[in-house]
């Protein structure tokens, strides 16, 4: 009867439009249990007429649990692509990411040759503290053996997460190490960081920079400790860069936009058929809404990345550079279930300060919602902006009258085509054979001890220069199956050194080290440093 009444939960839900209370249209998105009541519609009485029949009727024992893990995804896939039901362990894989931390053992890992390799130990971690060492190949864990076989990523991860102050055992194979080690380790908090980057990317000319991948409770906090940082450093204009950041909280977006705009300006407003319209405007506290900005975005920028990036476009506020968002107009508020399980149901759109929900169609399939990002690779919209089908029945102004579209994304101010000018299908049988990270971790491995002597990037480059390591590359690439290919073109043989060099970074330093090395070459960046200058 426990589950009978989740699911007449939900359904009341579904069909009465009562959304609970309207702290999401304020950015708060707090979680809730649904509460029930006994009206609904019609429809709605004959499933809960239907579920008991079944939970008193029925000829057999049934799993309602089962049922309801197929039914739910059925019922809210009839209403847009992002109402969905997530299984209690998809909603905290969701919340950890959100929320800023999560409780496990701190490392960063990778499989390869059916071994769980530790790529990186994080600072000040559970790991870090007992001697886990970057290199160490995990064999057992908890007494199980994890190694030889092939094991999945999220059963890897289920086993080394949980409960803050448990405890779990692993034993490592470690380089000049002729048995086994052990460590115990006491589970605890290890931060997820929003921020994956923020230097000053052209001190000369007093450009900062920084990489959002989220917006998560901690989001605003990390970003203005990260502006406080380079303001020291004789910040003087910003490039804020949220390709391939999907989302999160709307209260993040307004937090961070807020910074950014004069008072009395439009952040973002929603609007429901059960939510009344809720505007929200910048405060005049914030500390860069002067500062000149350009805002990287591409294909993969939804959601809350859209919230900011259309409230700096349609106040005029900043240069948006790089190509087409996502297309996501859609606010989800979380219902959380005694099960640990939950459903994001849509409540509201959000319209950018001009007035356009950026929402994409989705009238037709979810296939082909899903499929849309592939189309428009396929129409050629990533090499030319020419090839961009713009909404031409939603067209508004911006606060100093130019054009922009709804319907369908945000289109950047200065768009920058998706660089293939180094393809060649030499790089795509190594990737395609995943021989670059294979030789990028072994590498790392095996000079481990110089390469952590190594300041900076740089320092890491011109090392790599030295050793002729693209030329060891392409010796290993062959012994593996993948012919070195003599007639690479210029362009060719410098992606395959940046992604060969970029992914031995990844390895032996720091994320930021990693994105500023690509950043040297990367065009939209080139080009959002030129707009800034």
């Amino acid at each position: 009867m426990k589950i009978l009444k989740r699911i007449l939960q939900v359904l009341f839900v579904l069909t009465m439009g009562f959304f609970l209370g309207i702290e999401v249209m304020i950015g708060i998105w707090n979680r809730h249990k649904p509460q029930f009541d006994s009206g609904g519609t019609p429809g709605s009485r004959k499933v809960e007429t239907l579920i008991k029949a079944i939970d008193r009727k029925y000829v057999d024992v049934v799993d309602m649990d089962s049922i309801m893990d197929r039914i739910l995804p059925t019922i809210l896939e009839e209403l847009d692509p992002h109402s969905a039901y997530y299984p209690a362990e998809e909603t905290q894989v969701s919340n950890d990411e959100l929320h800023g931390s999560f409780s496990g053992i701190g490392i960063q890992f990778s499989v390869q040759d059916d071994t769980v390799r530790v790529n990186n130990v994080i600072h000040g971690g559970p790991s870090e503290k007992v001697g886990v060492l970057a290199g160490d190949r995990i064999i057992l864990i908890n007494d199980s053996l994890f190694a030889g076989k092939k094991i999945p990523s999220n059963e890897i991860v289920k086993n080394l997460k949980g409960p803050k102050g448990s405890t779990v055992k692993i034993s490592v194979m470690r380089n000049g190490e002729p048995n086994l080690v052990d460590f115990t380790i006491e589970r605890g908090d290890i931060p997820v960081k929003s921020v994956d980057a923020a230097y000053m990317i052209s001190p000369e000319n007093g450009i900062g920079y920084i990489m959002i991948n989220k917006f998560g409770e901690t989001t605003f906090a990390e970003m203005m400790v990260s502006l406080a940082d380079l303001s020291s450093k004789g910040m003087k204009k910003l490039i804020i860069d949220l390709r391939g950041n999907s989302g999160g909280y709307l209260g993040a977006a307004i937090q961070m936009a807020n910074q950014f705009l004069p008072k009395n300006d439009l952040i973002v407003y929603t609007q429901g058929a059960h939510s009344p319209i809720a505007r929200q405007y910048a405060d005049g506290h914030g500390h860069y809404s002067n500062i000149p900005l350009a805002v990287m975005i591409d294909e993969s920028s939804a959601s809350a990345a859209e919230i900011f990036t259309g409230a700096i476009q349609d106040n005029d506020r900043g240069t948006i550079v790089g190509r087409r968002s996502f297309g996501k107009g859609l606010v989800q508020e979380p219902i959380d279930f005694d099960d640990g399980s939950s459903i994001r149901i849509t409540i509201a759109r959000y319209y950018t300060p001009s007035g356009r929900c950026i929402q994409k169609p989705y009238g037709e399939s979810d296939e082909d919602y899903a499929m849309d990002i592939l189309k428009r690779y396929e129409h050629g919209e990533f090499f030319s902006a020419d090839s961009i089908r713009q909404n031409e029945e939603e067209v508004f102004k911006t606060k100093g009258g130019r054009t922009v579209y709804g319907g369908g994304g945000i289109m950047p101010d200065v768009f920058v085509a998706q660089d293939t000018t180094g393809y060649s299908e030499y790089y795509a049988n190594v990737v395609r054979k995943s021989l670059v990270n294979k030789f990028s971790f072994k590498y790392v491995d095996s000079n481990r001890k110089v390469l952590s002597s190594l300041k900076t990037y740089a320092d890491l480059e011109e090392y790599l220069d030295a050793d002729d390591v693209l030329n060891k590359f392409y010796e290993y690439a062959s012994k593996n199956g993948v012919k070195r290919d003599w007639n690479l073109s210029r362009p060719a043989r410098k992606q395959m050194r940046n992604v060969l060099y970029s992914n031995i970074i990844y390895d032996a330093m720091d994320m930021q080290d990693y994105i500023s090395f690509l950043n040297l070459s990367d065009p939209a960046v080139i080009k959002a440093i030129e707009v800034l200058k």
